[in-house]
């Protein structure tokens, strides 16, 4: 990590790198532009470098976003003696080897969600992670939904027994962004690019808060894929899409909906839905989770709201409590507005931001791991399986 002048209150720079500069790219950027600004860190982020293919569009990216300088390929970041931090942010089929350079050249990793495309890559990063952490190199996912605060209150409330007994785990994310049967082709759209659609695009979060909320573990599952729109137009040159571009169609080798069941380690039973064609439905994230003694539910388009049902009121006055989690007793909220006054989507990647520079500068491991990506990873994979062959699939542990 790069030295700061001596000067009181200043601290040592912790430099960042960032592959990929689009949409997650910008979130990104936004997190290491604001974290220092409103949270105590004992490292201060500097955007040292942002890379990306296409010269004209990565400088055109750096002097939008805020980055320093550049590099046209991630090859040219890693080997920079500048960089402690490499955040990837590309499609899922360029992680694994971005990663595992990164680690290997002892960098520290930030690794945007799902953590690849197929177990074997994620085994083979989790691998690289477990060994660059014997010489203090950190690693973490980005399962950014982790740190909103009112998905902090549910897992405590659910950590502290006020649920009680885990019965039932329903989880959806539901979008609608591609429902338009022209809407262009993009590599989100290719199963070799992404690795899978609305499952591991969006499912793998629902995975992931579920077992984050109850902390327990999803351990079979049987499922069912659907692509719904079986081609899609090319986009042109000048579309900015990523991708094949031209005229006339591709084909969509991903699916467009998931769904599948689960059983929990404890033995929950869980419902979980992914779809890009829940049509006027843009960014719904819920989730309910019942147990004996009472129940919480979250929807991230309100997402400063937890519900929360205690069974053990009174009948005649018990029902669901409206909590509006912007107090600052909860995680993160201190440090922005009092309370009432609302936070939004970008603020869980400020949060994550936030967490990894503070366990870099204490040597502690971040959360989620890549061990817990490869859990994620794992269930991906069974779900797909379960739906080729028709039959419940067990998680390996």
């Amino acid at each position: 990590m790069t030295t700061a002048p001596d000067a009181p209150g200043v601290e040592p720079d912790l430099s960042v790198g960032m592959v990929g500069y689009a949409f997650m790219g910008a979130a990104h950027s936004q997190a290491w532009r604001t974290a220092p600004r409103f949270f105590d860190l004992p490292l201060r982020p500097r955007m040292t470098a942002v890379a990306g293919r296409d010269e004209a569009r990565v400088k055109a990216a750096a002097a939008r976003l805020g980055w320093d300088s550049t590099e046209t390929s991630w090859q040219s970041l890693i080997e920079r003696d500048d960089i402690d931090l490499v955040d990837v942010c590309t499609p899922g089929d360029t992680h694994a080897e971005i990663v595992i350079a990164a680690l290997e050249a002892g960098k520290h990793v930030l690794c945007e969600k799902p953590m690849a495309n197929t177990v074997d890559e994620a085994e083979a990063m989790t691998r690289a992670a477990e060994k660059a952490a014997l010489s203090g190199v950190r690693s973490m996912v980005g399962f950014t939904y982790r740190r909103v605060p009112a998905i902090a209150l549910a897992r405590r409330l659910v950590a502290d027994g006020r649920i009680g007994t885990l019965h039932h785990v329903r989880a959806q994310y539901l979008q609608d962004w591609i429902v338009d049967p022209e809407a262009p082709l993009s590599w989100r759209l290719d199963k070799d690019k992404a690795g899978s659609g609305a499952l591991g695009d969006i499912g793998a979060h629902i995975i992931d808060l579920a077992q984050f909320i109850t902390g327990e573990s999803i351990s079979r599952v049987s499922g069912r894929l659907c692509t719904i729109v079986d081609e899609r137009p090319l986009p042109s040159e000048h579309s900015g899409l990523s991708g094949k571009a031209g005229t006339g169609t591709g084909k969509v080798t991903v699916d467009d909906a998931a769904m599948f069941l689960a059983e929990l380690t404890g033995g929950a039973l869980g419902v979980f839905e992914a779809t890009r064609f829940a049509n006027g439905r843009k960014n719904a994230i819920r989730i309910e989770v019942n147990g004996s003694r009472g129940s919480l539910a979250f929807d991230f388009e309100d997402m400063n709201l937890l519900h929360f049902f205690d069974g053990t009121e009174d009948a005649g006055t018990a029902g669901f409590r409206r909590i509006m989690v912007t107090e600052e007793q909860h995680p993160y909220v201190g440090a922005w507005w009092p309370p009432g006054h609302i936070i939004g989507y970008e603020h869980s990647f400020i949060h994550q931001a936030v967490d990894l520079v503070r366990d870099i500068a204490a040597g502690t491991d971040p959360t989620p791991s890549f061990a817990d990506g490869l859990q994620v990873q794992r269930v991906l994979a069974a779900v797909e399986t379960s739906s080729d062959t028709d039959s419940w699939q067990e998680i390996p542990t």
